[in-house]
């Protein structure tokens, strides 16, 4: 054998055993999420298989949901870190929260979350710093108000606007100090909060609005309307309240849905996964916004609730349910 064929032979030798181990490699990541069995999860695996990453064959996902208990996140957080990860998941702004508290070290991808550097995950959208990157469900300026303008559109009269929140959300906070005040003062409307932190506390919540005389409500994303929906859905059709959704899982009976697409959102999170298992550092990755939007009207329950939808507001719609 020639001495340069010999030298490739024995690079080889060296060099691709090392390489089929490390494509061949099983990796770990940790997944903190509100539910189980919520349709954005399967999504999120879809993405992750784009990218070549399959559960249960080079891929082991360990899954923790604390369910409607958000103060168990940091205990579940620590039983994900205890297993070694090499990437822990955040399926909202409380799982990441919960993460970022818990470790400095292990890279940290989130979805959905709406206020990252608001909440204090990142330093920037631009500089995440830190071990911990992701994607937001909003963009910039005035998000409330362009929900308030889409659902006036369609009721025009209203000038009083409940808003479903959840007072021990953190994210909700935030937009109650921020976003709401310069909302109600930019669109001259009265914007009137109701309050849920349980399941049993939406019928209430409902009951309040009705009370003080909404001509509307708005409802804000959180575990606790997403994992509901349906509920949520049908305490405004009892209270015949006009309602703006924030994603696609209220379009079964909502009225109007107006937000990110959230499954678009989970599938890009699967390539920011791909890129830190391959080496890529969180802080090197800028946080992303949203780049798709859905605009969905539900026409069978406006004619329930008597209301002529614009047709500059149809031809805006993305889908129209009737």
């Amino acid at each position: 054998m020639k001495r340069r064929e010999f030298i490739a032979v024995t690079a080889a030798l060296l060099v691709c055993p090392q390489r089929s181990q490390a494509q061949g490699k099983t990796r770990r990541i940790g997944l903190l999420g509100a539910f189980e069995n919520l349709p954005i999860g399967k999504v999120w695996l879809e993405g992750l298989r784009d990218h070549g990453w399959v559960e249960g064959t080079n891929l082991i996902v360990d899954h923790r949901y604390f369910e409607s208990h958000p103060e168990r996140a940091p205990a579940l957080a620590a039983e994900l870190i205890a297993l070694k990860p090499d990437l822990l998941f955040a399926g909202n702004h409380l799982a990441a929260a919960a993460l970022k508290s818990s470790t400095a070290t292990i890279p940290i991808v989130f979805a959905a979350v709406a206020d990252p550097v608001g909440l204090g995950l990142v330093q920037s959208l631009s500089h995440p710093g830190g071990n911990i990157t992701g994607f937001t469900d909003q963009v910039a300026g005035g998000w409330i108000a362009k929900r308030i303008e889409v659902l006036k559109e369609l009721v025009p009269s209203a000038s009083k606007i409940a808003l479903l929140i959840n007072p021990s959300d953190p994210l909700h906070r935030l937009r109650l100090t921020d976003e709401v005040p310069r909302a109600a003062q930019s669109l001259g409307v009265t914007l009137l909060t109701v309050e849920a932190t349980t399941a049993d506390e939406l019928d209430t919540a409902f009951a309040s609005a009705t009370a003080q005389h909404a001509d509307a409500i708005m409802v804000f994303g959180s575990p606790l309307t997403f994992q509901h929906a349906p509920r949520v859905v049908a305490l405004a059709a009892k209270h015949h309240l006009p309602a703006n959704y924030p994603a696609r899982a209220f379009a079964n009976g909502g009225l109007i849905v107006y937000g990110p697409d959230l499954a678009d959102v989970f599938r890009r999170a699967g390539g920011y996964v791909d890129k830190i298992l391959k080496g890529a550092k969180p802080s090197d990755l800028p946080v992303e916004q949203p780049t798709k939007f859905e605009l969905v009207i539900n026409m069978k329950t406006a004619k329930a609730l008597g209301l002529t939808v614009p047709p500059a507001l149809l031809a805006r719609a993305d889908e129209v349910i009737e």
